[in-house]
């Protein structure tokens, strides 16, 4: 089966997998794409079980814009030939949430350069750059990836000023790689708040409350 024979048959089983109130919902969210289905992840989980990973496959479903086929292109991207530089232009190409958190998860978490580009990004303005940085650290965090002593200094400049921005994308994945970083131990926990104790004082009742989420989880018993 060559590749645009693959493409028709993928897109066949996003329509056969439609569904139209989530579609329709995602639509009055604002999350307008070209064309969107309103196929849910465990439905395209099974639909990328059934192919290889194949990275001219899963470079042709990225360059689509169809929700489905985004997501399914992290699912099938293999890791070894997906480069930095490729690297930066999907990101560039990312325009919704969804569409950041499900490449983190399937795709960018996994590349052995993840956490160069994770510090590389959160350092960019740019908001879907600096979010997908925020999203690989708490991924990375969670399965008890620890910080050397400079980078956890760098990381943490770097996330105070993004829990003290406006409410955005950014700050909502900021908050997540916090926690998750205060959760890999006490010594984490007690630099992350002495780090973050600005936010304490915050005019921002807001600001003032993740730092007490913060503080919260480093309560440990």
């Amino acid at each position: 089966m060559d590749l645009q024979e693959t493409l028709k048959n993928i897109k066949t089983q996003f329509r056969l997998g439609m569904n139209g109130a989530v579609s329709k919902s995602m639509r009055d969210k604002g999350l307008d794409y070209k064309l969107n289905f309103g196929v849910e992840i465990p439905r395209l989980k099974e639909i990328a079980a059934q192919y290889p990973k194949d990275h001219q496959l899963a470079q042709a479903l990225w360059k689509e814009n169809i929700r489905e086929a985004k997501i399914l292109a992290g699912m099938l991207q293999p890791v070894d030939s997906f480069y930095p530089e490729i690297a930066d232009i999907w990101v560039e190409d990312m325009h919704y949430p969804e569409i950041a958190e499900q490449t983190c998860q399937n795709l960018f978490q996994h590349l052995p350069y993840a956490s160069e580009k994770a510090f590389e990004w959160i350092a960019d303005e740019r908001e879907y750059f600096a979010a997908c940085g925020y999203l690989i650290l708490a991924r990375l965090f969670a399965k008890g990836q620890t910080l050397n002593e400079r980078s956890a200094n760098e990381y943490l400049d770097q996330v105070a000023a993004a829990l003290q921005s406006e409410p955005s994308f950014v700050r909502r994945c900021a908050y997540a790689s916090i926690i998750k970083y205060v959760q890999l131990g006490k010594a984490e926990g007690a630099k992350a708040l002495k780090a973050l104790l600005p936010l304490k004082d915050s005019a921002d009742e807001g600001i003032r409350l993740i730092y007490e989420q913060i503080k919260l989880e480093t309560e440990w018993e």
